[in-house]
């Protein structure tokens, strides 16, 4: 089937316009976090001056300490009894933070665009080569984090830290990884392409949010411990972040799973053996054992904390260890998925 290369070609400037977009909404979000005011501890509960969200579970939990941001956003709501009253104007802080996730939300629709067109102009999954994947586990990395931000509009702040590593991964996709639109190699003839490999973006791009809220985890941690990191003060609290990253992992766990399972049934119907120990399938395996074991330490009282997120991180490395090294330095039977 022929492929419409200048439908191609304008997803690439879809593709580098969602970039362009990502940057700029990063850029945002750092100056919102620079913005915000420091953490301070808080001797007792005090329960008049705890927001109704934060005391149903928000970021601000007792024994966590509280956090006394710029940008309270039940603030903006006047008070009982008093309709019609003007409304405090919002925050610098809260203004640029707004703004970024509102750019993040255009950029994610940029994003969504390329990966449709390029699928398009190809006539198949738009994830067929490493440009495409690792297009399409940001996107997913970016869509989850906008969901946790539904969810729990006060880890905002956080927005610069999980942009960071998909502008990375998208600059390197769109420079060292790119390939222009074109058929996929016979290998990948099947519809496991459409199975196996959905199934590792989502999976992917979710766990690309908890090794984030891992890392910064860790980085909270050492500033509780001993206030080394000053800048660390502007994160949430360290069991908000240990939350975010064990619910993530617990949601992408199973995709993952499936993909892995999905892989093995794909190479016995292309290379008559469900497992061969292929360095892409042997990865990926070492992978889900790292993950399963940091499920298991999340839930047991005694491995939460460091040692959980730090298994966690050492996951997510092993994830990006896989995508890159596995697939353009290693050869084996999955060496037609890199970069040409």
């Amino acid at each position: 089937m022929n492929v419409d290369a200048p439908l191609g070609d304008f997803g690439d400037v879809l593709f580098y316009s969602a970039l362009a977009v990502y940057i700029l909404a990063m850029l945002l979000h750092a100056v919102e976090h620079g913005l915000l005011r420091r953490t301070e501890p808080v001797a007792a509960p005090a329960t008049a001056a705890v927001p109704a969200g934060v005391a149903a579970g928000g970021v601000d939990e007792p024994g966590g300490g509280a956090v006394v941001p710029d940008d309270p956003a039940l603030t903006d709501e006047p008070p009982a009894g008093t309709t019609g009253a003007p409304r405090a104007p919002r925050p610098a802080s809260e203004r640029f933070g707004r703004m970024g996730v509102a750019l993040t939300v255009l950029g994610a629709a940029l994003h969504l665009a390329m990966l449709v067109v390029r699928g398009t102009a190809a006539h198949r999954p738009p994830w067929g080569n490493m440009y495409e994947f690792v297009a399409a586990v940001t996107l997913v990395g970016v869509v989850a984090w906008l969901v946790v931000l539904s969810r729990r509009p006060e880890l905002r702040r956080l927005g610069v830290f999980v942009l960071l590593p998909v502008i990375v991964l998208m600059f390197l996709g769109g420079t060292v990884l790119y390939t222009q639109t074109a058929p996929v190699v016979p290998a990948l003839h099947s519809y496991w392409l459409a199975i196996h490999v959905t199934a590792a973006v989502i999976s992917s791009g979710i766990l690309l949010v908890a090794g984030v809220a891992s890392v910064l985890y860790l980085l909270r941690s050492v500033h509780d411990a001993n206030g080394r990191l000053a800048w660390t003060a502007r994160l949430p609290a360290a069991d908000v972040l240990d939350r975010v990253a064990y619910r993530a992992t617990a949601v992408a766990f199973p995709i993952w799973t499936f993909a892995v399972i999905a892989g093995a049934i794909w190479a016995e119907a292309a290379w008559g053996r469900y497992w061969g120990w292929d360095p892409k399938e042997t990865t990926a395996f070492i992978a889900w054992v790292i993950y399963a074991g940091y499920l298991h330490a999340r839930s047991t009282a005694g491995w939460r904390g460091r040692k959980a997120a730090a298994v966690n991180v050492v996951g997510f490395a092993v994830m990006v260890f896989n995508l890159f090294f596995i697939n353009l330095v290693v050869t084996g039977l999955h060496s037609y998925a890199g970069v040409g």
